[in-house]
């Protein structure tokens, strides 16, 4: 364990000597920001403009199913996940941030643009403080609890640990929104196919970070420690 710790520090101390890097990550970090706060605004504006609700094949057909601690704590334990096992590679953090904050800037333009009520009859959720702006139910398309995971699977498709643990995920929470009522079902299907184009746009944008979260592009020899 010492050993793998000192890795990590290594590979720190490498990742943050490389003055490239750090930019791209500060870069990263505001990108994420922005993406956040995109998403709040969109949803607050969502919820104010709200209009009526629509019928649904699968949700007019299915009983609600209380799904409130999945829908709220589920993405948290999720995150976390994500969080440590992304910190662990310190090269990989400039891509995930900027990819996910494209996804959520682009998701908050869909949810600006549409704004259908809730399903008449859904799960209420009890959720309190800042994490009560993220489950009003008004931003209905697309489902975020579906393609962020969804997001993750793809940036890290060749990770075959973090790529199974984000697809159950996504699949997971896709079944979750549908049971609570809290998502038509064109936002979760739909949520597919848009991260699908969503991560491409990202490729072409992150070039050079994605070589880096590769491991294609090695960091400067000046910044190498070999304690690890």
């Amino acid at each position: 364990m010492n050993r793998a710790i000192a890795g990590v520090i290594s590979r720190y101390k490498q990742c943050f000597s490389d003055p490239k890097f750090v930019w791209s990550f500060i870069f990263g970090v505001i990108a994420i920001a922005i993406g956040i706060a995109a998403s709040i605004f969109a949803i607050l504006y969502a919820t104010e403009a709200a209009s009526n609700s629509v019928t649904d094949l699968i949700l007019s057909n299915i009983p609600v199913f209380d799904v409130d601690w999945a829908f709220v704590y589920g993405p948290l334990i999720f995150w976390g996940v994500v969080v440590l096992y992304t910190a662990w590679h310190p090269e990989r953090l400039p891509f995930v941030l900027k990819s996910l904050a494209v996804f959520l800037v682009i998701r908050s333009a869909f949810v600006s643009l549409t704004h259908i009520s809730p399903f008449p009859v859904h799960v209420q959720i009890d959720a309190a403080g800042f994490m009560s702006i993220f489950t009003t139910g008004k931003d209905q398309f697309f489902s975020g609890h579906t393609g962020l995971p969804f997001m993750v699977a793809m940036i890290y498709w060749r990770d075959k640990f973090m790529r199974k643990f984000a697809l159950i995920s996504s699949f997971f929470f896709a079944v979750v929104v549908l049971l609570g009522h809290l998502h038509y079902s064109i936002d979760v299907f739909a949520a597919f196919f848009i991260t699908y184009s969503i991560f491409h746009i990202t490729l072409a944008m992150f070039h050079k970070d994605r070589l880096r979260f590769l491991g294609q592009e090695p960091l400067p020899a000046a910044a190498t420690d070999t304690t690890a």
